[in-house]
């Protein structure tokens, strides 16, 4: 296998988990409960608007969106004792039959289920892990499952994949054809089918690495970058028109070259989003490095008739941070446009902080020169 896709995570936007809803159904004893996904739910829906980030709402002082709040010591209890349900405060809240010490408080019209309540005493008797937003945790290699049919695996994901069937007592379907599996494989990394002229140079080739082979060319090509690209694209707003009621063209494929080209020179993930973040801001930066930064530039454009400048400029300040909180940090952070941040740790003062780092610059256009264009211009200059 060639060395790309090695040094590129995936997208944060395109694998951003879904979060269950609160009204989630108890998991079974046996199951290991997830903070995120079952805990989370329940605790911003019935408690947060009472113990979460909102300092005038906020009761007897205490949080219990931030982990320092939820273990908390108060002296003679301990809102969560991992282990013992019984001993923490918490549960002994949402069980008590005594209206003034039941949590939540009948006036505030939120009730939990019993349910729910199961949940979270499993939660507590598991030991009450906690976990941070995903965006925050570095990823780590899970161990593989182990399998019986050891012979099917040939990598990593088989492993995951055989596992779940053999719990399920069930067995892998039969492997494709090898007109099917180039047809797959080729839509997957380039997104167009295979030619009949490539058909029939895979079927002619027996050697034990004819797949793998097939792999290295598509990766090779050139629309490998075109196929993936789109991802990042959708993720930078990029667009070809203003949108708004004109809607004019914008002539910005610059920028659109340069990520395919990008991922077709496999370039690495950092150096990937500083030149797009500060390009211009790099020792002597070359063309492509200020071109990256037209991801600060994809925003909507509103020349219509009337409008105010300054608002629209500004609405596409706000757009520029969901973009970069989104693609880049995997957050949702325009909430703190308007507040502190009630899921992640973002206040809203940190909001502004990147907000004016933002907006502390000189927006000008600048020409961009095809290679030919360059040699033409260079020998003009000399």
């Amino acid at each position: 296998m060639t060395r790309k896709r090695v040094k590129w995570p995936r997208f944060s936007l395109v694998l951003v988990p879904l979060v269950v809803g609160a009204a989630c159904a108890p998991a079974a004893a046996k199951d290991k409960i997830d903070f995120h996904r079952d805990i989370r739910p329940i605790l911003s829906e019935a408690c947060f608007q009472c113990h979460g980030p909102d300092e005038k709402q906020r009761k007897a002082d205490l949080r219990l969106d931030r982990k320092e709040g939820v273990f908390a010591d108060l002296g003679e209890h301990r809102v969560i004792a991992p282990g013992q349900p019984e001993q923490s405060e918490m549960f002994l809240r949402i069980t008590s039959t005594d209206a003034k010490k039941h949590m939540p408080p009948p006036k505030s019209g939120k009730k939990l289920s019993a349910g729910q309540i199961e949940t979270i005493r499993q939660w507590i008797a598991q030991g009450a892990q906690w976990s941070d937003h995903w965006a925050f945790v570095p990823p780590q290699r899970p161990a593989l499952p182990p399998v019986k049919d050891q012979a099917w695996v040939s990598n990593a994901i088989d492993a995951f994949i055989l596992g779940r069937l053999e719990r399920e007592g069930l067995k892998p379907s039969p492997e494709a054809d090898k007109i099917t599996l180039l047809r797959r494989l080729s839509l997957d990394l380039i997104g167009l089918p295979p030619t009949i002229a490539e058909v029939d140079a895979f079927l002619a080739d027996k050697s034990p690495d004819a797949y793998k082979k097939q792999v290295d060319r598509l990766l090779d090509s050139p629309h490998y970058g075109e196929r993936w690209g789109r991802h990042w694209l959708d993720a930078a707003r990029y667009a070809d028109s203003d949108g708004y009621e004109k809607d004019k063209s914008r002539q910005v494929w610059a920028y659109r070259d340069w990520v395919i080209n990008a991922l077709n020179r496999d370039l690495p993930y950092d150096q990937f989003i500083i030149q797009q973040v500060a390009g211009d801001e790099l020792p002597n930066p070359a063309q492509d490095q200020r071109v990256a930064t037209g991801f600060l530039r994809n925003s909507m454009i509103n020349e219509e008739g009337g409008v105010d400048p300054e608002q629209f400029r500004m609405e596409a300040m706000f757009d520029r941070m969901d973009a970069i909180g989104k693609s880049m940090l995997g957050l949702t952070i325009q909430c703190a446009q308007c507040h502190n941040h009630k899921f992640d740790p973002l206040t809203q003062e940190e909001y502004y902080r990147i907000f004016a780092f933002l907006n502390n610059d000189y927006e000008a256009n600048i020409a961009v020169y095809t290679p030919q264009e360059q040699r033409k211009r260079a020998d003009i200059f000399r």
